[in-house]
């Protein structure tokens, strides 16, 4: 396969937006799972093993495939297993661990918001460590408009409330961190090594990570049906596709310009919930946000398509 595609600019705005549309549907999917799969939602624990089981298939997924296209999945040096190994655990087991937490002592609103600060955490870092991904002030005003948008999609009364708790936002701020550290590693990591390879492995750890430490913590999954089942199916599948594509899309462009498309998430999230939980979707601050991120994302992209 061609890579100089992947640096294409409508090559990454769609692969992008279609990456971010398969998390936002993860929103309504996760939610119904927590029904299916009988998960309180106090139980963090539990939902520690079911997200490990849809990182754990998931991987394995990534890896099949790459084994049935004639890639050796086991033939990589000892330094390269050491690497993922730290990849799935920041990248999957930690910052699971810290989001799921955070949720548990704030709000799904404030949660919402604060995890988008891992767009902010990315270009930051990118700026420190790379000399063609520097911050200017097109691309701070990109991304302050496009969190905008984020706290447009999440506005309600409780989004006044501007406490602030170190097991509460503070974990989820975390997370974010980490997050953001995370994909700048795995970026590093994908420059010698194939990018679907790379990522099926670091699920497959970080997945194998979640499952032993939900069920050592009294977590279980049980309530399997062929709805749930086929539920979990389809999560395997978005995870699988929206973090290989992702990988492949960082590997060979900058990281600012592909993480700022992030804070398209939160609003496909709303969109896709509102329509697969029976709650309002043509509601004004849904397009408004959606306006909001769009115009931050093109004031990014639009400085590399001009310095192209």
């Amino acid at each position: 396969m061609n890579a100089r595609i992947f640096t294409r600019p409508w090559v990454v705005v769609l692969l992008a937006s279609f990456c971010c549309l398969l998390w936002g549907s993860a929103y309504p999917a996760i939610k119904n799972g927590y029904a299916l799969f009988h998960i309180a939602a106090n139980d963090i624990p539990s939902k520690m093993v079911f997200a490990g089981y849809r990182f754990v298939l998931a991987g394995v997924l990534l890896l099949a495939m790459s084994a049935f296209s004639g890639t050796r999945i086991f033939k990589l040096e000892r330094r390269s297993f050491a690497q993922l190994g730290l990849l799935g655990l920041t990248q999957t087991s930690i910052q699971y661990v810290f989001f799921y937490v955070g949720l548990a002592y704030t709000t799904g609103v404030k949660g919402s918001i604060m995890n988008a600060t891992t767009t902010f955490f990315s270009v930051l870092l990118a700026h420190l460590i790379y000399r063609n991904d520097r911050l200017n002030a097109r691309r701070i005003t990109g991304c302050l408009i496009g969190f905008a948008g984020v706290m447009v999609v999440n506005f309600k009364p409780e989004l006044m409330d501007f406490s602030f708790t170190l097991f509460g936002e503070g974990f989820v701020v975390i997370a974010a961190f980490i997050l953001a550290a995370a994909t700048i590693y795995g970026k590093r990591i994908s420059q010698h090594m194939d990018s679907v390879l790379m990522t099926g492995w670091q699920l497959l750890i970080g997945g194998v990570v979640l499952v032993v430490a939900g069920y050592a913590t009294g977590g279980t999954l049980h309530g399997f049906t062929w709805l749930s089942s086929a539920l979990l199916a389809y999560l395997v599948v978005l995870s699988s596709a929206a973090f290989a594509l992702w990988s492949l899309l960082l590997k060979y462009n900058r990281v600012g310009l592909v993480t700022v498309f992030n804070f398209l998430v939160p609003v496909f999230g709303a969109v896709l919930s509102a329509i697969f939980l029976d709650e309002r979707v043509l509601e004004w601050k849904n397009a408004i946000a959606l306006l909001f991120v769009c115009g931050g994302i093109w004031l990014v992209t639009r400085e590399k398509a001009e310095n192209a």
